[in-house]
């Protein structure tokens, strides 16, 4: 029987993406076979006994992929120690386990993909694949084009210099006496609230974000709170930009 690292074999049982499988691992909150473990090098099959926290964990064979239309008000993990409402509230096929594939900021709404597939979201979500998100901000005040160009070069926030990235100005609107700019900013890294970060780094917070693109998933006109299973082509569209990342990879 097959034996792979037990943080592949968590997320492939839907429990979260590989990253924080590593993290549960780490803090002891994993056991095979009655014995907790915290060794990543672990490795694992069907017939070995899985518990995260004390909850047995197998393997779904089906695998399942998901786009919600995130509302604000929303946290995107599975649990939460506040006890505010999760992405996983709004999914209603409850015969599969399924959890985000990266992160939509509380107040932040738009696109996000939750799946069992632990692989695709591994590679989804590594920075070195650089899957290009993009997203819809409601700033306050317009812009200029020397404020742009130091997100277009990458910008100091915090403790790291983001890699570049694009922006546009898509609409001015006026607010009474103000005029406030909706821009367009294409990124493919995923820190931490970092479109929040890069606009009030160069003055200009944000006041309503979206993301409205993953790769070549496209939000469209999925409502807000709803989801919808991908299609075939768009899996199959996942599955070849990450195929062109691993070849080049390789070369």
């Amino acid at each position: 029987m097959e034996e792979i690292r037990l943080q592949k074999y968590m997320a492939e049982a839907g429990v979260a993406s590989r990253r924080k499988c590593e993290e549960l691992i780490k803090e002891g909150y994993v056991s095979v076979n009655g014995r907790t473990v915290t060794d990543m090098g672990v490795k694992v099959s069907d017939s070995d006994v899985l518990e995260v926290k004390g909850r047995r964990m197998c393997r779904d064979k089906n695998k399942i992929y998901i786009m919600l239309h995130k509302p604000p008000g929303y946290i995107t993990t599975v649990r939460d120690q506040f006890s505010r409402p999760s992405v996983i509230d709004l999914i209603d096929d409850k015969g599969h386990r399924v959890f985000p594939v990266g992160r939509l900021d509380y107040d932040t709404s738009g696109l996000l993909l939750l799946t069992n597939d632990g692989q695709l979201a591994h590679e989804l979500t590594h920075p070195s694949h650089e899957t290009e998100k993009v997203y819809v901000a409601e700033v306050k005040g317009v812009p200029a084009e020397r404020e742009m160009n130091l997100i277009r070069r990458g910008i100091r926030i915090e403790e790291y210099i983001t890699a570049p990235a694009k922006i546009k100005i898509v609409e001015e609107q006026k607010i009474g006496n103000f005029i406030n700019a909706v821009v367009e900013i294409k990124i493919h890294e995923g820190k931490n609230r970092q479109i929040r970060k890069m606009c009030e780094a160069i003055g200009h917070p944000v006041i309503k974000l979206k993301r409205i693109s993953v790769g070549m998933l496209r939000l469209g006109e999925l409502p807000e709170g709803k989801w919808r299973y991908l299609s075939d082509e768009e899996v199959k569209s996942l599955r070849y930009k990450q195929n062109l990342a691993r070849q080049a990879a390789k070369e």
